[in-house]
């Protein structure tokens, strides 16, 4: 309906969440076998339906801006089970984010490890162009393939300066070889933490039993779907922005050169400790509106 000559459509308020209410619903409940909806179809719809007389896929649109519906428009999330477990993982790491001043005083460190695993060495077939007035700077869009490289990072919470090694496979004979490398790298400190997810590598049986043969290196993991409390994931990013984004490999050692040239020069240039506010007294708040089954052990047991 009009209020007057070229004036917008007026729908009541009662149609508008008619329309709302479908677009909210998958489209199988209205025989279609749409995997989502689009503004033509829900035209469609709300006309064969009688929601309304006639609307105009533009005015369909416009509903669903003023509702903040976008049905073009989705994103992924993991699910943590937020059980006694992963409240007790959870608080060991965080007890140390909020010591690490105290333990680096003792000569304990606080690492957090990460890889970015498998990355692809792909080799333009021209050299990428420099940005110049008036134009962008250019890549070459075919490539060749030339293997892959795994990137293995620690992270010292500390100072936020970072230990680089590039490994040949993504497994625990690698990672096992790097610790010890790691651990050489920090000779002096008393004690290593070590916190990382539930890698294949890192859980090996292997891996396993050298924490038992090391007691000098403690290894702590992130519960299952909770990596982002591995501060290493910031480090990655922040690295991969200033040096892996643009860089165009010519081989795969010319990629392993990159990496193991970059990391010292990003201590000098951009270390810095991260910003973690989160604490044990926000993950327990967190859990009593989460969880289902909350932690009984007091804060201070956790470490």
């Amino acid at each position: 309906m009009r209020n007057g000559a070229g004036a917008r459509p007026f729908f009541p308020p009662l149609q508008r969440v008619h329309i709302e209410r479908i677009a909210c619903t998958d489209p199988a409940a209205y025989g279609l076998h749409l995997a989502r909806w689009d503004c033509r179809s829900l035209q469609e719809v709300v006309v064969d339906h009688a929601t309304v007389g006639s609307i105009h896929y533009t005015t369909v649109a416009r509903i669903l801006a003023q509702a903040s519906l976008q049905p073009h428009r989705s994103r992924y999330w993991k699910t943590a089970t937020i059980d006694e477990r992963f409240i007790t993982q959870a608080a060991k790491i965080l007890w140390r984010y909020e010591r690490v001043e105290w333990l680096y005083a003792r000569d304990e460190v606080v690492l957090c490890l990460d890889e970015k695993p498998h990355m692809q060495v792909l080799v333009r077939r021209c050299p990428s162009q420099l940005m110049r007035r008036g134009q962008i700077a250019r890549r070459e869009f075919e490539y060749t393939r030339d293997g892959t490289v795994t990137f293995l990072v620690a992270l010292d919470v500390y100072d936020g300066t970072m230990w680089g090694c590039c490994l040949e496979t993504n497994d625990h004979r690698q990672f096992l070889g790097a610790l010890s490398r790691l651990a050489r790298h920090y000779r002096w400190a008393r004690r290593l933490h070590l916190i990382m997810d539930n890698g294949s590598s890192h859980i090996a049986y292997a891996t396993q039993a050298y924490w038992a043969s090391h007691p000098r290196l403690r290894a702590f993991y992130t519960p299952p779907h909770a990596s982002w409390l591995n501060q290493a994931e910031l480090l990655l990013r922040a690295f991969s922005d200033k040096y892996l984004q643009r860089f165009d490999p010519l081989s795969r050692q010319h990629l392993i050169d990159q990496l193991e040239a970059s990391w010292p020069e990003y201590n000098r240039r951009f270390a810095h400790p991260f910003s973690w506010s989160w604490g044990c007294r926000d993950l327990y708040a967190w859990a009593r509106k989460k969880a289902t089954v909350i932690c009984s052990k007091t804060y201070a047991t956790v470490h």
